[in-house]
Order: structure tokens, then sequence, then C-alpha cells
């Protein structure tokens, strides 16, 4: 389980993936985690983009985890990371852009269909050695949604994109506390009278 850096370490993670993934296509360097509002030049061909973050409701009421020692720390906030993935292509030939785009989103969803559940040695950064998994799902997500979404792109063309949802991450509360133990016990009986003894 990580702290802050949670958010950074599933970014790091799925870039990873798909850079080792689509090396015979492109190289790591033009697959990017960023906005499709600050693509520059023509060297980027796929980019994730972080759109959405939602605490996971299912897991909102965990119990506070014991650390070393007495301590104990309060629950992790876990939250579901939505991604939005596009595919960019610079031939000058419409069809062969669209059939060059098609190939790399059909390479990127290979990969994360494959990797739906992940963890291990795939994972990253600070979650690197965790036992837990994270899982990505493909989210279908209406053309008026992502239409509305490509808007906040000054100056972009939409481009092939899908959204995913990955979860849960878990950042890891820095509130610990130390409870104290009970040192004094006072017990009273009472008699059949009621009366104490």
């Amino acid at each position: 389980m990580s702290g802050d850096t949670t958010i950074a370490d599933v970014g790091e993670t799925l870039i990873k993936l798909l850079r080792d993934g689509m090396s015979d296509l492109v190289t790591s360097s033009a697959i990017a985690l960023q906005s499709p509002a600050d693509l520059t030049g023509q060297t980027t061909r796929v980019t994730l983009f972080l759109c959405g973050i939602a605490e996971n409701q299912h897991m909102r009421n965990q119990q506070p985890t014991y650390r070393s020692g007495d301590s104990i720390a309060n629950q992790p906030l876990v939250v579901d990371l939505r991604y939005m993935l596009t595919v960019y292509s610079y031939v000058q030939d419409l069809t062969e852009r669209s059939l060059e785009e098609h190939r790399l989103l059909g390479r990127a969803m290979r990969l994360l269909h494959d990797h739906a559940s992940i963890g291990g040695s795939l994972l990253q950064g600070g979650l690197a050695g965790e036992t837990a998994r994270l899982r990505i799902l493909l989210e279908s997500v209406p053309l008026s949604e992502m239409t509305e979404l490509w808007s906040a792109f000054p100056g972009q063309a939409m481009r092939p994109s899908v959204f995913y949802t990955v979860s849960s991450a878990a950042i890891e509360s820095a509130v610990v506390t130390t409870p104290s133990r009970v040192a004094v016990r006072n017990v009273r009986y009472l008699t059949h009278s009621g009366e104490e003894e």
C-alpha cells in the first residue's frame, strides 16, 4: 500500500506495461502519460490521460490497520482511477492514418485486456512488492460524453480513444495513533439483594 505516490505509481505501472508491450510498434518515448491538450509535435503516438478519480464505495468502511508495535493507522483512501487512452498517427493519407491508429489501439487494448488483473513484478514505484492487485476494466462511453471531453482540448481533433477504470488504488493514511492499554480494572459484584460487594 502506497502513500502520496499511489496515483503516480499506478500511472507509471500502466505506462511501463504499454511501453514494454508496444516496443515493436513505437518507441518508448512515443507513449506518454499526458493530456491530449498537452500534445506537442508529431512524436507522441499513444497517450494515457487521467481524466477522473472517484472514491471506491465498496472499500469505504475498512477497519483501521495495525502497524508495527501497538500503533494503528486510519483506514486508507481507496480510489478508482479513470483513464482515457488515445492513439495518434501523422500519416497524410487518411485511410492509412486510420489503419495505423487502429493497429496501435488494438495492441494497447489487447495488452490491457491481457493484464486485467495486474500485480507482482509488474507493479512500479511504491506499489512494487505489494500483494494487492490493480483491476483494469474497459468502459463503454457514449459518443456524446467523449465529444464533450474532446471539446475541452483546444486545437486538438478528436482521435480514436477508449476509457478504462483502474481499481482499487489505496492511498495509505498518515494518521497513526497508539491506543493506551488498560492498566487497572475495577470489578464490582452485586449480591442477590442488589448491593455492591
